[in-house]
């Protein structure tokens, strides 16, 4: 991310009046990575006014700003996040939730700063330039198509690492915060879907950038859609079946499987990097069980299970998934059908790792693992829906793709062990009372022949 005229002025007379607020802000935020450590300082990557700070109404600053911590391993650069800020003369009563400060010196001393996606009006510009492609400074904005004029917008709340915005009920435009140098895989591979014709994934319609780092995209809105964990739920409230709706959504996920295959490169994975995955997969159960004590009975059990994907001839051929796939990243229609959404993967691993092509059986595994969650929702354990919901989306998954992700028991069962993994450490962490979930999975891995 080259440094502009507009950084250096940034620089030498913004950032140090803004420090004090953000310091205070930023790891306060749903989306902040690194809660836990202090931040130590910031550095500017680029500053650039969307909207400009001296006029009479509200302006917005977009930075891309690297936040210091300690612990960062030698040569990796700080974490670098995407801020838009508001910045108003007086602040309206509707937006004081918004405020982030005040600030008390420098150029904008005595004005508002807030969180500018909270301004409809602010909210609104970005879509005009999505509208309009071109530059404004480093910024860079692209669109596949023409796009209808001005839309309301309105924040989403659910999500966690990234910032969304919806426009009319027509389109949603992702906003990635924590932001790498490289092509996200949410526009990278929904583009190639599209290209290989793939109607299961929005196609994006426009996009925005700096240098290499891909900024956000807009996609269309499914609006009469619901998210498969909520309809998972209310299947299990009502004591509905969901096998079928698992099994269509097996078939979804292999038609998309199907496309990344055509669309982007496959390549043979041979014996020595299977057992290479193999070993990773040790080596976080050896943390995680440092990290988690309730793992080390069952210590023994997992490492035989990844020792035996490790002593597989080879995982065959690997190429992009999706990479953080569950209930909560598939969307079904009112006419029924599936859509698969959030191809970012999982925000918390480099991007490099991300785009990297491996097994489809791990995305199984991860919808594998959420049936489990939604099972252990209901009171009491509704374990065989679970696996119903189980053996049905790995038919369905078999149905297109002419190959059943049970095939290859090892390597399968080796990639929803390292998931259960994964989530012990999570729920250990942040939600304490969920720890059962996982902990039930590794208890059945470890002893399942």
């Amino acid at each position: 991310m080259p440094e502009t005229a507009s950084t250096a002025r940034a620089t030498d007379a913004l950032l140090p009046s803004l420090t004090p607020l953000l310091h205070e802000w930023l790891p306060r935020q749903r989306w902040f990575a690194g809660k836990g450590r202090r931040v130590t300082g910031f550095t500017l990557d680029a500053a650039t006014e969307l909207l400009p700070l001296d006029g009479a109404g509200p302006g917005l600053l977009h930075l891309l700003l690297r936040v210091e911590q300690p612990g960062r391993p030698a040569g990796v650069p700080a974490d670098c996040y995407q801020i838009l800020l508001g910045v108003r003369t007086q602040l309206p009563p509707r937006l004081a939730p918004a405020l982030i400060g005040r600030v008390r010196q420098g150029p904008l001393a005595g004005r508002a700063v807030y969180e500018g996606l909270r301004d409809p009006r602010l909210a609104g510009l970005l879509y005009e330039r999505l509208r309009t492609p071109g530059s404004t400074g480093p910024l860079r904005f692209h669109a596949t198509r023409a796009l209808p004029g001005a839309l309301a917008p309105r924040v989403l709340d659910a999500e966690q690492s990234n910032s969304s915005l919806v426009f009319g009920d027509a389109y949603i435009l992702k906003i990635f915060r924590r932001v790498s140098p490289g092509a996200n895989p949410d526009l990278e591979l929904p583009l190639a879907l599209d290209r290989a014709g793939c109607a299961r994934v929005p196609a994006p319609v426009a996009w925005f950038e700096s240098g290499a780092a891909t900024l956000g995209v807009l996609q269309p809105y499914l609006r009469d859609s619901r998210d498969g964990w909520r309809l998972a739920l209310d299947s299990l409230a009502a004591g509905r079946e969901f096998s079928g709706e698992a099994r269509a959504l097996g078939r979804a996920t292999a038609e998309v499987h199907l496309a990344l295959a055509e669309a982007l490169p496959t390549q043979r994975l041979p014996r020595a990097e299977t057992e290479g995955l193999a070993a990773a997969m040790d080596r976080r159960l050896h943390a995680a069980a440092q990290a988690v004590p309730a793992l080390l009975p069952y210590v023994p059990g997992l490492r035989a299970v990844f020792a035996a994907a490790g002593g597989a001839e080879g995982a065959g051929a690997v190429q992009r998934i999706h990479g953080d796939l569950h209930l909560g990243q598939t969307l079904r229609g009112s006419d029924g059908a599936w859509a698969v959404i959030d191809f970012e993967g999982e925000p918390a691993k480099p991007l490099d790792e991300r785009r990297r092509p491996q097994p489809t059986v791990r995305d199984v595994a991860g919808m594998l693992r959420s049936f489990d969650y939604a099972a252990r929702t209901h009171r009491p354990w509704n374990a065989d829906w679970a696996a119903r919901c189980r053996a049905a989306y790995c038919t369905g998954y078999a149905e297109v793709a002419g190959a059943d992700p049970r095939a290859d028991p090892a390597l399968l069962r080796a990639y929803e062990t390292d998931k259960a993994v994964y989530e012990v450490v999570y729920e250990a962490r942040h939600r304490p009372d969920w720890l059962p979930v996982p902990m039930s999975a590794i208890q059945r891995l470890s002893t399942a022949s």
